[in-house]
């Protein structure tokens, strides 16, 4: 799976007009037949969901203290960790790790964060439509 983009243009603030639609159904898509193929013991929606959980609370920190964002950031990247942590109790797929970590990445400042939050909100609801092992 090719790497998550979130912007088509950053510096003119313009975001990939397929983010929320075309490349979140895709990755629930691939995300979905991996918990599948390993019957619902990966990824479950449940441990999905505490990834996203967790980035909504970093938004919501961030955008209620925006002068703080030097201490918000390398809470982000500890979702790195997190995922490291729940890949090595089989709890998600290689394949959300490097999702996590490429989109972790791209995080530069409150507005990547913001992005990321919604794109990730559209990839949790595709991914209850297409996740039907959990």
């Amino acid at each position: 799976m090719e790497k998550i983009r979130l912007w088509k243009d950053r510096d003119k603030g313009i975001i990939d007009p397929e983010l929320f639609s075309k490349r979140a159904e895709e990755l629930s898509k691939k995300l979905a037949k991996e918990s599948e193929s390993q019957k619902g013991k990966i990824n479950k929606r449940s441990q999905i969901r505490k990834f996203y959980d967790e980035v909504l609370k970093l938004e919501t920190q961030a955008n209620q203290r925006k002068d703080e964002w030097e201490n918000i950031l390398p809470l982000i990247h500890m979702l790195n960790a997190k995922a490291a942590y729940a890949l090595g109790r089989n709890l998600i797929s290689p394949t959300f790790l490097n999702f996590i970590k490429n989109s972790v990445d791209e995080i530069k400042e409150y507005k990547d964060l913001k992005v990321f939050a919604n794109f990730f909100e559209a990839f949790m609801g595709f991914y209850r439509l297409h996740c039907k092992a959990n």
